[in-house]
């Protein structure tokens, strides 16, 4: 799976999945004189046309120059966006350099204003695309963050890196091949090409971008696989866990396919976030800076040295600064104070960091998230972690007062750690009389309390979308039917599209595959493979249709474990599985459906994105996994305290919900007997929470209430547990610095740079990381008291009441 929101690096989703992003509209028009002159050069840099985003989180575009310095920051915001519109239309028409073949089409564009300020309405259909060098750097890029962003998914910090990295040093990467390469023709099979066919284009540009990120996070299968090996103790091998990845991957390029004629096709299906990535790629190749200010590559490798040799710091020589909590230097023998400051068992109070990496691995980088929906965000994380969970917690609500504050372990009733081993038969399913003699599986109240929120959160966002978007999902609906075609997608006639045929083949491949390894591998009966496909049949087009028009994207894991949770009750690795091909599958599908969309803007050959997207899942995929089975197999006491760094918090999250919803099954785990069946009354509390604060909104439209998202604040439930509480709290910290107070004062500044120092940092600390495991992996820093990464130990050992070691 690939790209998560916010996230950015990857975690259990046991809670609905939200995409934070407002659907973006134009801001700020800009006066006639902001624009410089463009000029038809083929080699141009980024820095003079940018975008950025305003405190609601609303996209607009700024130039970027002396004169539109002061236009960014005077711009009068009460003209209206149609203005804005024109004129950047206008500027749009100066910078176009790549003309339509057919000239009527020169005035006619989208119907859509927000598309009409992005996407150019011109192509050149005889322009290269899939080239050599595309293969060379595609391949480079999908290894380095394919092993970057596994090898992080099992550390504490897990950091990861995304397409930004790739659209920023692919540029300059494909201009050094341009220059370097020869430009001598072969004949392979009577087809000609050269290694160098000419300049590097935009085209060549967006193709090495998707096939680095087609599959480059780490695949949501490599969780069962982990969970398998480490806690169940019954490893798949590798041949049976590559096919599991490559149908559970693979098998959202069918639904995707053959769901374009509904999601990618229609001018009404707009795909908002994919215009960030348009208006970036622009950029790159249609502006032209002339001066010679420090340019944002320079700026990626001076943050990038800086980034890679500060790590060697919280990373080696002293990990106590990558958590600094003042409470437990304060009391260092008082379990409260070290329950409220801990990073990782604690609630993250007064914890602070000169570690990027606990700032940037969990949420990523907070340079990319917009202010105002920071706030929300960390008002939710206060609502939920700095006042429920104390309150809950310490009136010992459930029972919960003897066990940690904070963790996605699980417990019996005295304290003690649950050891699913006596529960179980020898071929892994619940024994009902080992576990009534054993007792129930107990866990945290903020876990708990976490589903029921998470529970809330589904709901919320669909009756959000509802308030905010039904109107307009359903016009859209309708144009998509009775709407001509808009000039993309007649300019996309020029080329041969992929056949369905393709899609469908792929899918019978993966679907028999799927069934074969399911059964053999006594991973799920094959009528319940069938159910798991049909869950993705029915809901990705409706989905994918929420998402292409409101930018949010409600998560179908919550119906998945409730529908494997009761129809498979006692097996676990059914229930990961089912979800798997349930959920995942669907996501997979979506994320492939935006990046058609971005071709479609593009106008990328679809035959040439279809073999970039598969070829980069194959490699991405097969990497993923052999890192895996590198760091399962070499490093030890993987996925345990003892294992730090390699401390495996994502899978931790993972095995608990597989023996919560899985083995004990969620009738025994909500049930009417159940000491948590409270929380599932919060499905209807989730209903209600928008209503308010929408009428509020629209009663009082300029008052601060239109600040409020109710699904961004709750979705912070969704990676508490595993995400480290401080981990957020640092995150805010430097988005309130980057995002309010640089982007405020220095607002010329964060507009260059700003993602390219994110940029920088992020890829310096994962490669510093990478080379100091091969420099110090069999040494260890002498004792002193910056090599303890953890001064907060009784956050752990047990709760505010008496609790027995175990």
């Amino acid at each position: 799976m690939r790209r998560v929101p916010h996230t950015a690096s990857r975690r259990e989703e046991l809670r609905p999945v939200l995409s934070p992003t407002p659907t973006p509209t134009p801001q700020h028009p800009l006066p006639d004189d902001s624009f410089p002159d463009i000029r038809s050069e083929q080699w141009r840099t980024p820095d003079t046309l940018g975008l950025d985003v305003n405190n609601q989180g609303q996209i607009f575009y700024f130039a970027n120059d002396d004169k539109a310095e002061t236009a960014t920051t005077t711009a009068t915001p009460q003209l209206r966006s149609n203005d804005y519109i024109n004129k950047l239309a206008e500027v749009n028409e100066k910078q176009d350099t790549v003309k339509d073949h057919d000239d009527d089409d020169d005035d006619e564009d989208s119907p859509y204003d927000l598309v009409r300020c992005a996407v150019s309405n011109k192509d050149t259909p005889d322009m290269y695309s899939l080239t050599f060098r595309v293969w060379v750097l595609g391949i480079i890029f999908t290894g380095v963050l394919s092993f970057v962003n596994q090898f992080f998914f099992y550390r504490q910090n897990q950091l990861s890196l995304g397409g930004s990295v790739v659209q920023l040093l692919a540029f300059p990467a494909g201009y050094v091949l341009s220059r370097v390469l020869p430009t001598r023709q072969f004949t392979t099979f009577g087809y000609k090409w050269s290694m160098n066919p000419g300049p590097f284009n935009i085209k060549e540009h967006v193709l090495i971008s998707i096939f680095a990120t087609a599959s480059s996070g780490s695949p949501y299968a490599i969780d069962v696989v982990t969970i398998k090996k480490i806690w169940y103790k019954s490893d798949l091998g590798f041949v049976a866990s590559m096919l599991f990845i490559l149908t559970s991957q693979l098998m959202g390029y069918s639904f995707a396919g053959l769901t374009r004629q509904f999601l990618v096709y229609p001018a009404a299906m707009i795909w908002p976030a994919t215009l960030i990535s348009v208006t970036l790629f622009r950029t790159f190749h249609e502006i032209q800076n002339f001066g010679s200010r420090l340019t944002r590559t320079r700026m990626f490798w001076m943050c990038f040295t800086g980034s890679f040799l500060w790590y060697f710091v919280p990373n080696f020589i002293a990990p106590a600064l990558s958590y600094i909590a003042i409470l437990c230097y304060i009391a260092p023998n008082n379990v409260i104070a070290h329950q409220l400051s801990d990073a990782y068992n604690g609630l993250g109070m007064l914890n602070f960091t000169l570690d990027w990496s606990t700032i940037s691995s969990n949420m990523g980088s907070p340079i990319a998230y917009p202010w105002v929906m920071a706030c929300n965000l960390f008002a939710g994380f206060v609502i939920v972690m700095w006042i429920i969970t104390p309150i809950g917690y310490y009136s010992n609500t459930w029972g919960t007062g003897n066990l940690p504050i904070y963790t996605a372990h699980l417990f019996r009733a005295n304290g003690s750690s649950y050891d699913i081993h006596q529960i179980m038969t020898p071929d892994q399913h619940l024994d009902l009389a080992k576990y009534a003699a054993y007792g129930p599986v107990r866990m945290t109240f903020q876990f708990a309390i976490s589903y029921g929120i998470g529970f809330a959160a589904i709901i919320t966002l669909l009756v959000y979308i509802g308030l905010h978007y039904g109107q307009e999902i359903y016009q859209r609906v309708r144009q998509s039917r009775e709407m001509d075609e808009d000039i993309h997608m007649r300019l996309m006639r020029h080329y041969t599209e992929v056949p369905h045929w393709w899609y469908i083949a792929l899918f019978i491949a993966t679907f028999t595959t799927s069934i074969i390894i399911c059964e053999v591998y006594h991973m799920m009966p094959w009528y319940w493979v069938v159910v798991s496909t049909v869950v993705p049949l029915v809901f990705t087009i409706p989905i994918g249709i929420i998402q292409a028009i409101s930018n949010q994207q409600p998560g179908l894991n919550v119906i998945t474990e409730f529908i494997i949770g009761y129809g498979m009750p006692g097996n676990p690795i059914a229930n990961v599985t089912f979800k798997v091909y349930g959920y995942i599958t669907m996501t997979q599908a979506l994320n492939l459906v935006s990046d058609l969309k971005l071709g479609h803007y593009m106008k990328i050959p679809p035959r040439h994105m279809f073999i970039v997207q598969l070829a980069g899942t194959l490699l991405a995929s097969f990497i993923e996994l052999a890192v895996a089975y590198w760091l399962m197999n070499t490093v030890k006491n993987i996925c345990t305290p003892e294992g730090y760094p390699f401390t495996c918090i994502s899978a931790n999250t993972f095995y608990s919900a597989s023996v919560l919803w899985g083995l004990i099954g969620p009738g025994k785990l909500f049930g009417t007997t159940s000491p948590y069946h409270p929380v599932l009354y919060l499905f209807f509390v989730g209903a209600l929470l928008p209503v308010p604060v929408w009428y509020l909104q629209r009663r009082y439209p300029t008052s601060a209430w239109q600040y409020v998202n109710v699904p961004v604040a709750i979705s912070i439930a969704g990676a508490m547990p595993p995400m480290p509480a401080a981990s957020i709290v640092n995150w805010f910290i430097g988005c309130f610095v980057f995002n309010y107070l640089i982007h405020k004062y220095r607002n010329t500044w964060w507009q260059r740079y700003a993602f390219s120092l994110s940029a920088g940092l992020d890829s310096g600390l994962a490669i510093s990381g990478i080379v100091q495991f091969g420099l110090f992996a069999k040494t260890t820093m002498p004792a002193w008291w910056g090599s303890d990464a953890n001064h907060c130990k009784l956050a752990a050992s047990g709760g505010f009441m008496n609790r027995p070691k175990s």
